[in-house]
C-alpha cells in the first residue's frame, strides 16, 4: 500500500518553512501531495497576492526536487480531496501553541468527517515566525524577505507588488 499525505494550504506564497515540512513528509511517506486550496470566491480582494494558477506554478517549481512530491488544487472539504487521492494523512505544520490550538481544532473535526489521520509537524525553529502574510506585509514596506521565500517566488513578489504599486496589478 502506498503511504500518501495531502499537505493543504493557500501557499500565498510559498515559504521556506512550507518547504521544509514539504521535504520532510517526503521522507515519511511514499508520496505527498501540496494540495492547494482554488476557492474562485476568494480574489485578490480578499487578500490573495498570486492566483491559484501562479501559487501552483510557484509551487512546483519549489517541491522539482523532491520527485516523491506533486502539487494540484482542489476546492471544497481537504478531507474530500484526501479521499479522492487515495491519502491516508494530512500532514499540517505548526510554528506555536497558537497553530496548535487552531490545527487541533480541524483535525478533530476531520477526523469526524473521514478515516484521514492528521499528522504534525513542528516548524524548524528558524522558520517558527514565518508566515506567507507576514511575508507579504514586510515585502510590502520594502522588507528584505531573501531569507524566507525560495529565489523565484521572491523575483514574483517584488514583480506583484511593484505592479499593485504603480497600479498594473
Amino acid at each position: 500500500m502506498v503511504r500518501r499525505a495531502v499537505c493543504p494550504g493557500s501557499f500565498d506564497p510559498v515559504t521556506n518553512g512550507h518547504i521544509d515540512i514539504f521535504a520532510r513528509a517526503a521522507d515519511l511517506f511514499d508520496e505527498v501531495i501540496v494540495g492547494v486550496g482554488v476557492n474562485r470566491s476568494k480574489s485578490a480582494s480578499s487578500g490573495r497576492l498570486f492566483t491559484a494558477e501562479e501559487r501552483m506554478e510557484m509551487l512546483r517549481q519549489a517541491v522539482a526536487p523532491w520527485p516523491n512530491i506533486r502539487v494540484e488544487g482542489f476546492s471544497g472539504l481537504v478531507t474530500a480531496f484526501c479521499e479522492e487521492a487515495g491519502a491516508q494523512a494530512i500532514v499540517k505544520g505548526l510554528r506555536g501553541s497558537g497553530d496548535y490550538d487552531y490545527e487541533l481544532q480541524m483535525a478533530q473535526m476531520n477526523s469526524h468527517l473521514t478515516e484521514v489521520e492528521t499528522v504534525f509537524l513542528m516548524t524548524d525553529p528558524s522558520m517558527s515566525f514565518v508566515s506567507s502574510s507576514l511575508v507579504k506585509e514586510v515585502a510590502s514596506f520594502g522588507g528584505d524577505v531573501t531569507d524566507f521565500v525560495p529565489p523565484h517566488v521572491h523575483r514574483q513578489l517584488l514583480a506583484r507588488l511593484a505592479e499593485r504599486r504603480t497600479g498594473d496589478g
